[in-house]
């Protein structure tokens, strides 16, 4: 029950879901690891995504984690599979399926979804949403610069707001009922695109609903930790400014950062 969870991202996008977890799962430990070296994932192809996801699910496993999130939804549509192939004997929670059970258990009737272009791609989201909610109409948008610029430290400027209203400003995303924030980078980018909607469309955040699901999980599985004070570990693949300065945001100064390169 005391051993860590472990998530990871291409980079600080997955920090909002760590965050999320240390609110939802105040005892849990959690080792985090940034591929802030290979960030975005979301313009690589489909293999390079599950290679990378594959190299860090290996290394987040020799530290003795008892469960995998996967907070990246460019890495949950293009490796979850393989991933739970190739580690059977792991829980992997993915970023994807909370969020489809929960917005089609919802009443919707045309929800958005902006995301990273491996995500939108793979039109993951329009296919599960249908399975469990067929009327459902289902607007997907790649959005590809959100991510690295969020990496590069650049939300809350007019640089984002441009770019936000640039985006959004679609056909395809009006008389929205809902947006799904598709990628884990972006609730960094949620008061803005709040802000474009004049907050009359619900932006969905994955974070704290894939934080309540894995809490869950683990309590069907007997894995819940509700005693040992925690620790938290955070790993990266190449140090960087924003790294540094988002992950203070959510955990203080004293994070100390361990630069980590994987072996191919």
């Amino acid at each position: 029950m005391n051993r860590p969870i472990g998530i990871f991202d291409s980079g600080v996008g997955g920090l909002t879901v760590a965050s999320a977890i240390k609110t939802v799962l105040p005892h849990e430990s959690f080792i985090y690891y940034g591929d802030t070296r290979h960030a975005p994932y979301g313009d690589k192809s489909k293999n390079t995504i599950a290679q990378y996801s594959l190299r860090i699910t290996s290394f987040l496993e020799q530290q003795n984690c008892k469960a995998i999130v996967i907070a990246c939804n460019s890495a949950s549509a293009a490796a979850y599979g393989q991933l739970k192939k190739f580690y059977p004997q792991l829980f992997i929670l993915n970023v994807i399926d909370p969020i489809v059970e929960r917005v089609a258990a919802r009443n919707f009737s045309k929800v958005g979804v902006i995301a990273t272009r491996a995500t939108t791609k793979s039109k993951v989201y329009a296919k599960k949403l249908h399975r469990l909610q067929p009327n459902l109409e289902v607007a997907l948008k790649a959005t590809p610069l959100l991510a690295p610029l969020v990496e590069e430290g650049f939300a809350q400027t007019e640089i984002s707001r441009g770019l936000i209203q640039r985006y959004l400003n679609d056909p395809a995303l009006e008389n929205l009922d809902a947006l799904i924030l598709g990628c884990t980078h972006y609730p960094l980018l949620q008061a803005e695109i709040a802000d474009y909607y004049q907050n009359k469309v619900e932006i969905i955040n994955s974070s704290t609903w894939v934080a309540q699901a894995l809490k869950e999980a683990l309590a069907k599985r007997k894995l819940l930790n509700t005693q040992t004070k925690p620790s938290y570990r955070f790993y990266v693949s190449e140090k960087t400014a924003a790294f540094a300065d988002v992950s203070k945001l959510f955990f203080g100064a004293k994070i100390k950062l361990t630069e980590q390169v994987l072996s191919t």
